[in-house]
């Protein structure tokens, strides 16, 4: 799928004297800004990105002007089906054949860490929106590769943080069995055991589950007073799903999504949902600026955005922004842009790039509403507090990304 786009926008020739090239209005690789949207497109994630990651790139193709340097702006999508490997040979088709400038999105976090290792090596930028291990900005770091939206540190600092705080100090988790559910589950235990929680046990599932009971019964006859999932999409909502079925939450026992999104919540409904702990980092119904985008949106895809859709916005938007501030769209210059440039946009507000591309804002614990509390199908949330981002993301000293040697790797 290509979308192609067409619009001015000036370049201050002062911008261009600021790095350490030449940069001209024509210092664009074959004459167009080329981005790739990476994701899944048919899976488990889906509805948490999918298709709706292209819509969102669209509009912040649209927002900016339709051109950046008198050059034409580009998307191109595919699906990676939730395998490395076929997300790395896509990405490097889309590098070497296709001259992609970028790659976006990203879902599944062994498909991110891939793609950003590829990337590192061909020196291409990538902006993960969708993926969630720490490690992208963590100990497999990149000076060309940027994590947006969330991560599974945020996650869990939101959800786990504020639920210990609270009292709700037991955990048993049921976690997927790949890098991300690891990444939340080892996260979300540092979060619990360093507030005086304890994890009582866990269990692990494969990808793409879709019979929950077994692990309920175990979840259930730990006594814990949280089950955490650490898991996402589809496996999110089927866990839910067989929660309520079980009737785990009207026995006393709390759940906690530690990744699940306003989609997959919409899918469940509110009546399966309700009183759901979770924790993004956007919602539209939190301004009057939200909801004129969540409408925009609506209008074109037919659905509300998530945290993920609205991250690829802001990415693909900053991105473009840099491009224009280094005047070229070289991958050396645009990356020390995006490492320099506050992030503004209705996704982040005094967003800060870290030196090891993690990008940091406030994120927001949020609890499903009752069925009587909502007032149409997509009312769902309601704020219970804000994570300031510093809490949320830490440093890069946290993070485990070695800057020393950065460069070297």
């Amino acid at each position: 799928m290509t979308i192609k786009r067409p619009v001015a926008t000036a370049f201050a020739a002062s911008l261009a004297a600021a790095v350490a090239w030449p940069a001209t209005a024509q210092d664009v690789s074959d004459d167009v800004v080329k981005i790739g949207i990476l994701n899944d497109m048919s899976g488990v994630y889906a509805d948490t990105a999918g298709q709706g990651s292209v819509a969102a790139a669209e509009l912040a193709i649209e927002d900016f002007g339709d051109t950046v340097l008198d050059k034409p702006i580009e998307i191109i999508s595919a699906d990676h089906q939730n395998k490395a490997d076929v997300g790395s040979n896509i990405a490097r088709e889309w590098y070497d054949v296709q001259n992609v400038d970028a790659i976006m999105d990203l879902t599944t976090s062994s498909v991110a860490l891939a793609v950003q290792g590829l990337s590192r090596e061909k020196k291409k930028i990538t902006i993960t929106t969708g993926g969630g291990s720490t490690e992208i900005t963590g100990g497999q770091c990149s000076p060309y590769g940027f994590h947006w939206a969330y991560n599974t540190r945020a996650l869990s600092q939101g959800t786990a943080g504020s639920l210990v705080r609270g009292g709700d100090n037991t955990w048993f988790f049921i976690t997927a069995d790949y890098t991300f559910g690891d990444s939340l589950q080892g996260e979300a235990t540092k979060v619990i055991e360093a507030n005086g929680g304890k994890v009582l046990g866990d269990i692990r599932h494969p990808l793409s589950t879709t019979d929950f009971s077994s692990f309920m019964l175990q979840a259930q006859s730990s006594g814990a007073k949280v089950i955490g999932l650490a898991n996402a999409g589809l496996d999110t909502a089927n866990a839910v799903k067989a929660a309520t079925e079980f009737g785990l939450v009207q026995a006393g026992q709390k759940l906690a999504a530690l990744l699940i999104t306003l989609s997959e919540v919409h899918g469940l409904g509110g009546e399966a949902a309700q009183g759901l702990n979770l924790t993004e980092g956007w919602y539209w119904d939190q301004s009057e600026e939200n909801r004129a985008f969540a409408k925009r949106y609506m209008d074109k895809f037919g659905r509300m955005p998530n945290m993920i859709h609205v991250g690829t916005y802001s990415a693909v938007l900053q991105y473009l922004k840099a491009v224009k501030e280094a005047g070229t769209d070289e991958t050396e210059a645009v990356a020390k842009k995006l490492h320099e440039m506050p992030v503004e946009d209705l996704f982040a507000k005094k967003g800060k790039v870290l030196g090891n591309g993690r990008m940091v804002y406030d994120m927001y614990l949020f609890q499903v509403k009752t069925p009587d509390e909502s007032t149409g199908p997509w009312d769902l949330y309601k704020e219970i507090a804000t994570v300031p981002g510093d809490v949320a993301f830490g440093t890069v000293e946290d993070s485990g990304c070695d800057l020393a040697t950065f460069a070297a790797k």
